[in-house]
């Protein structure tokens, strides 16, 4: 098992939380999804899962969920 933080742009309410958690839990091998949100900002994900997935995995997903973008840390 392993999690690994992204710090995700555009975010601003919980709707953006419940699409992003919906998207990435969605991919296979993964067991859970937080989110600490930063109206505006660089919101902390968090995802857990069977391995680390590929990134542009997670970008697909992000950007399914709404045009939400990783940051670089």
């Amino acid at each position: 098992m392993t999690a690994t933080t992204y710090l995700v742009t555009g975010m601003s309410c919980e709707h953006c939380v419940k699409a992003v958690t919906g998207e990435l839990g969605s991919l296979r091998g993964v067991s859970a999804v937080t989110v600490d949100l930063v109206p505006d900002g660089r919101s902390r994900v968090t995802v857990s899962s069977e391995s680390r997935l590929p990134d542009d995995a997670v970008t697909a997903a992000l950007d399914e969920a709404g045009g939400y973008r990783i940051t670089p840390g």
